[in-house]
């Protein structure tokens, strides 16, 4: 387990709860941690740096994202979200992302960095890398939350993107669930730099509205 601490390191953050949770939390989003993997205090806690109490205090603020689970008398597990997870994750991002682009601004220098994560995702989707083309797809919507300029709002997309990512794990049986929006994201970037900034929040809502669809007919048919 490769938790390499960030430059700051983690005496600068004075060993805070928030800022293991963050660490753990982008582990997670990244796809270093997976879901069902055991969290190993022990572990954790010489990797880390810190108590096994100020962890335990980071895994509560997780739980409470529905990121971990603590299981009695076994320990903490990253979570696997199930339905109701996913309906409460596009809840959050319909709220979010369609309103961030519609009032949002943004500068050539945001477009044309969408636009590189776009470039990305399509490489990754021409060479079969579905790892990457996941990776570039959640660099795209955390652009978009990036376009309200709000730290709050980050923040909160950085956690969703966490739970997000283990949604994804129950999708391995469809590598091409990725790819049916690449040419979405493309085509949003297009619509911002022409101003169309409705037109760009009504397909974002339709594109939510259709991945929210699939992911919930692949579960409820795993379930079935």
């Amino acid at each position: 387990m490769n938790l390499a601490l960030d430059e700051a390191g983690p005496a600068e953050h004075a060993h805070t709860t928030a800022w293991i949770a963050s660490v753990l939390r982008a582990r997670i989003a990244a796809g270093q941690l997976t879901p069902g993997s055991k969290l190993s205090e022990q572990s954790l806690s010489a990797a880390l740096g810190v108590s096994r109490n100020t962890l335990r205090q980071a895994f509560t603020t997780l739980a409470g994202e529905s990121i971990v689970t603590r299981i009695p008398n076994r320990g903490v597990f990253v979570a696997s979200p199930g339905v109701e997870e996913v309906r409460e994750i596009y809840r959050i991002r319909r709220t979010i992302e369609p309103s961030a682009v519609l009032w949002s601004e943004p500068s050539a220098k945001d477009l044309d960095a969408m636009e590189a994560i776009v470039r990305r995702a399509q490489a990754a989707r021409d060479a079969g890398a579905v790892v990457e083309m996941a990776d570039a797809n959640q660099a795209f919507h955390e652009a978009v939350v990036g376009l309200t300029r709000s730290d709050s709002l980050r923040e909160l997309m950085e956690r969703v993107l966490a739970e997000m990512r283990l949604v994804f794990h129950a999708m391995a049986s469809a590598p091409d669930f990725h790819a049916h929006y690449v040419d979405r994201n493309a085509q949003l970037v297009k619509r911002l730099r022409a101003g169309e900034n409705e037109k760009a929040a009504a397909e974002l809502r339709g594109y939510l509205d259709a991945a929210e669809a699939e992911l919930l007919g692949h579960l409820t048919g795993e379930a079935s």
